[in-house]
């Protein structure tokens, strides 16, 4: 196994095939990847990179024309991903639905999620150690499915707040009307929360909202606690808090387990008519409430954290890798000429298009933003000017097909 491009160590996420995939089926029919990519008389030089929601889909119902648009590009053979900001399932479970939802074959492999990346760091990546054996906290999502997910990727020891809260309700009592929904998923918690004795004490080293929280508080509180506390151990208190002689005043100074967040996004487009608030919104409240605890930036601190998703270069890099490989697996071989463009169609201009304008690809490749009226943005100046904007997902391939010939 050769080493990821990213991570710089084996990396089975991102060379061959992923673990644990299965071939993708529609109803009443049968796929094997990669069909639909034939070998066409010369290599395409473009690609595509789509969001879903608010472009493909739009509270999991089809966009018109959304399936004819990647049917268009199956048939001609040009490599395409799904790059999202949603998550919460795996990838094999993900693409499935998509696929079932389209009518249109996928495999696993043209997807990228926002917590996709988190899948490097069971062998380490963003100059984080190994995860592999240690215990990490999976907040955000229905039910255990986040923690499910991170298992497949290979982590051993995984917590979710919902675990915490069965084993001891009073760390968020608020939460108590939820107690039933808990009890259907909460495991046992690989140690007890012994403030009396911390070397027998619940330890976290890692700790990620790997989708959208559904109980912000008892998933704040939780987190906090651990930012909080001496090297992740719940129920105590670092005593480097506070210290102004220390970076940050001491605050995530003593060995505290790292925080990261799997997108940025303040909105996304749901059933409602109006945008809805996501895990940016989440992280907000999560920061205001950090900010408060310990004088935020006012005082000199900060909530440190890492961020992935769109639009960080990290994310669109990592899509970047999977695009290339799945092109050359498609045309089976690895002396292709290069993408000279990608075309990144989404709905949102914080996100999709922010990311892609401001991407610059190791390969040369110059990623050219289109904005869809599907999704978030309906109309006026958007925050984030595209080089393109047309009505839905359709013509947006139409059109980048038409100025590539």
């Amino acid at each position: 196994m050769q080493p990821c491009r990213l991570s710089r160590t084996a990396c089975s996420w991102c060379v061959g095939p992923r673990p644990n995939f299965r071939t993708t089926s529609v109803p009443g029919k049968s796929f094997n990847y990669p069909r639909g990519f034939q070998t066409a008389p010369t290599t395409p030089d473009i690609a595509f990179a789509f969001d879903i929601d608010g472009v493909l889909l739009r509270s999991s119902k089809p966009i018109p024309g959304a399936a004819d648009a990647l049917r268009t590009l199956q048939e001609r053979g040009i490599p395409f991903i799904l790059l999202t900001n949603g998550g919460g399932k795996h990838e094999s479970e993900r693409v499935a639905e998509i696929s079932e939802k389209l009518q249109i074959p996928l495999d696993p492999s043209v997807i990228v999620q926002s917590h996709s990346p988190f899948a490097e760091l069971v062998h380490g990546a963003f100059e984080q150690e190994a995860l592999e054996n240690k215990c990490i906290l999976v907040a955000g999502g229905d039910g255990d499915g986040c923690r499910q997910v991170a298992q497949r990727y290979g982590f051993k020891s995984v917590v979710t707040p919902g675990d915490i809260f069965n084993a001891y309700p009073d760390i968020w009592p608020f939460s108590k009307p939820f107690k039933d929904y808990y009890k259907t998923f909460a495991q046992p918690l690989p140690k007890p929360i012994d403030p009396n004795d911390p070397s027998k004490s619940l330890k976290i080293d890692a700790m990620f909202v790997f989708n959208d929280p559904r109980d912000w508080g008892l998933d704040a509180q939780v987190i906090v606690d651990l930012l909080l506390s001496s090297q992740g151990i719940f129920g105590t208190l670092s005593e480097k808090n506070g210290k102004s002689d220390l970076p940050n005043r001491g605050y995530q100074q003593d060995d505290q387990p790292p925080l990261y967040f799997s997108n940025p996004d303040l909105w996304w487009a749901a059933a409602y008519h109006l945008p809805r608030l996501g895990q940016g919104g989440f992280r907000e409240a999560l920061e205001g409430t950090w900010a408060a605890v310990t004088g935020g930036p006012a005082q000199g601190v900060e909530l440190i954290k890492t961020v992935v998703g769109k639009p960080y270069g990290l994310t669109y890099r990592f899509a970047e890798n999977q695009l290339l490989r799945n092109r050359a697996r498609a045309f089976r071989s690895k002396n292709l000429p290069p993408v000279k463009k990608v075309f990144m169609v989404g709905d949102n201009p914080e996100s999709d298009i922010r990311g892609a304008n401001s991407y610059k690809s190791e390969y040369g490749s110059e990623w050219h933003s289109i904005l869809v009226r599907t999704g978030v943005y309906n109309g006026g100046q958007p925050s984030y000017t595209p080089k393109t904007i047309v009505d839905d997902v359709q013509h947006a391939v139409n059109w980048a097909l038409k100025t590539s010939v």
